[in-house]
């Protein structure tokens, strides 16, 4: 049978190095020939922006970051942006901040420049989300993705093991979705899964040496590529799930990524072999799904919806709002009864089952 696919890499340019964000802000402001930049950044990254955008134009510094990006905080952002006459984007931060410079460029269609300071994977990607009235939405538009990243592992070595273990399984997310999503083809697998070993890899450093920079540059690595992987093949089961518990339930992002996807994972793998091989191969087990709760259990990783603030009494209307957005070639089925199955496991922090899925 003849490989027939068709795959789409977006372009960005991205700069990697160990203490130097500064440096490369400077060098982007300069090549994109920005005048007046506002900058964002929720206020636990404010010293971090402060000291890494000290040498550019700033006109304004934006601090209202909320997670799951609220249409009011958007709608905010786009007044300040219009009212200072900005010419340039700077996001400093995590997902949530990366998130409102997007809504912020949707309308507004100004540049992005991202600085991630956790592992979201949020910078690499054209996908924007907004919530509305307990409901998240996502969209794709080619304007909001940054134009550059300025990785800089320095930046992450103040983010706490714990926050670091639930941002980098964000990462693995991406990776893992990637392999069944509705676009998924063997370019932007080939990144998932060379991804899933730098992330997984790194993780594993991290917790054992929190302050070591190769850690923390693998996982920075593994999760760009992560993005470009999940940009590419598109949004899987696990995420229309996480987006709307998310949206609903106002969970932390990162902890419901983190909690949700070995359920996703044991759920799918059957009715995809030889992506379960592969997953397996890439977290060095037999299985993937072992694989997976060994990496988690030497990450000491979260563990239940629970634990985040979800209630189990919603699990039968979370169930509902997620089977609209189920991808119809999941490679298996995921109605109400698998969902709710799910939902119910992932909120008890169950174990999962380790057997061999293929």
């Amino acid at each position: 049978m003849s490989l027939t696919f068709e795959n789409i890499t977006l372009g960005q340019r991205v700069l990697f190095g160990y203490g130097r964000a500064a440096q490369h802000l400077s060098t982007e402001v300069d090549r994109l020939r920005a005048r007046r930049v506002m900058v964002i950044a929720a206020p636990p990254e404010a010293g971090i922006a402060d000291r890494v955008t000290a040498d550019l134009p700033v006109v304004l510094r934006h601090s209202d970051v909320r997670p799951h990006v609220p249409v009011e905080q958007a709608d905010a952002a786009r007044a300040a942006a219009a009212e200072c006459g900005a010419d340039l984007l700077v996001c400093v931060g995590g997902g949530s901040t990366t998130g409102l410079a997007k809504a912020v460029a949707l309308t507004t269609r100004l540049p992005v420049v991202a600085v991630p300071t956790t592992y979201a994977g949020s910078e690499a990607t054209n996908v924007w989300g907004l919530t509305e009235a307990s409901r998240k939405t996502t969209g794709v538009d080619d304007a909001v993705l940054p134009v550059t990243v300025v990785y800089d592992s320095e930046l992450t070595l103040s983010l706490p093991v714990d926050l670091s273990v639930a941002s980098g399984l964000n990462a693995v997310a991406h990776c893992v979705d990637s392999m069944w999503a509705p676009r998924a083809n063997p370019v932007n697998q080939a990144f998932a899964m060379e991804g899933l070993r730098a992330v997984a890899d790194g993780l594993r450093r991290i917790v054992r040496e929190p302050d070591a920079v190769d850690g923390r540059d693998a996982t920075l690595y593994g999760c760009y590529l992560s993005g470009v992987a999940f940009a590419s093949a598109g949004s899987g089961l696990h995420h229309k799930i996480c987006h709307v518990l998310g949206g609903a339930y106002d969970l932390p992002h990162a902890q419901t990524h983190a909690t949700v996807l070995p359920y996703v994972l044991e759920l799918n793998a059957p009715g995809a072999p030889g992506a379960a091989h592969r997953i397996a191969g890439a977290l060095g087990s037999a299985t993937p799904v072992a694989g997976l709760n060994a990496l988690r259990k030497e990450l000491d990783a979260p563990r239940a919806l629970a634990d985040h603030g979800m209630r189990r009494e919603d699990i039968p209307e979370a169930a509902r709002l997620i089977l609209p957005y189920v991808p119809p070639d999941n490679p298996v089925q995921a109605g109400i009864e698998e969902l709710t199955d799910l939902l119910t496991r992932a909120w008890s922090g169950e174990p999962t089952r380790d057997g061999d899925t293929a």
